[in-house]
């Protein structure tokens, strides 16, 4: 597990410049200087997302330590390379499944949903570097660990690794409620791409064009959708007894 947060310009900029891994540098809003733009700099070649936040975040998150208007936040556990992760999965595996998440940003159905890939065999999670769930210790211990087993890919754009994963021989498959295609119907006894979207929002309309297939969950209730822990489960089963049987 990572070490605490790291507050100050000069504890941050020499975190970015020795290459350890970072989830995200919070900087103060508002704040115009050299030095904020050398670490937002510094940041972006790193690949580190930098959220502005209001002074009273860094107070608290500080908790009485000289934060400079800077904490960064360290990665909880190592990402893997994903183009070396796709390689490895295919050398590996005739059929993988890989899961990308997109805008799933709440932290418990990120470690839910994680938990579930490594009971299912899942070869790799895939998220975006911005607009997803936090990989803190709170999704490490929703997964009961799983988010240590299983590898996790951060890429800068979601729609580059879906280009990516085509090109590399899987099939894309966005779970949605707005298809007549149901999870049943899908052959998912080949590489699979699964894409699971943020509550409400769903898949992102760009996301959704480069889909080689839409399925939905079959509900019979008046609700219009599952959580999404829950119909990532459902449609991750699916496939488990499509490829046992």
């Amino acid at each position: 597990m990572a070490e605490s947060k790291i507050y100050g310009v000069h504890p941050v900029r020499e975190a970015l410049t020795s290459g350890k891994k970072l989830e995200r540098i919070m900087l103060r809003q508002g704040t115009e200087s050299s030095v904020f733009r050398e670490i937002m700099q510094l940041a972006q070649e790193k690949g580190v997302p930098v959220q502005f936040v209001p002074q009273e975040k860094l107070n608290y998150l500080a908790k009485g330590e000289t934060h400079q208007g800077m904490v960064a936040i360290p990665a909880q556990l190592d990402y893997a390379n994903f183009e070396e992760t796709v390689e490895m999965l295919l050398a590996g595996n005739d059929n993988p499944v890989v899961v990308l998440l997109d805008g799933v940003s709440d932290v418990r159905n990120f470690g839910a949903i994680a938990r579930t890939c490594e009971c299912a065999g899942v070869g790799a999670l895939i998220l975006p570097a911005k607009g997803g769930a936090a990989v803190n210790q709170d999704a490490v211990k929703t997964s009961a660990g799983a988010l240590l087993r299983i590898p996790t890919c951060k890429v800068p754009n979601l729609r580059t690794a879906v280009f990516y994963l085509k090109q590399s021989g899987f099939r894309i498959v966005g779970a949605t409620e707005k298809t007549d295609g149901l999870i049943y119907d899908n052959d998912f006894t080949v590489p699979t791409a699964l894409i699971m979207g943020a509550e409400g929002a769903g898949i992102s309309r760009g996301i959704v064009t480069l889909c080689d297939a839409l399925v939905a969950v079959p509900l019979l209730g008046s609700i219009g959708s599952l959580n999404v822990s829950a119909a990532t489960a459902v449609v991750l089963y699916e496939a488990v007894r499509q490829r046992i049987n």
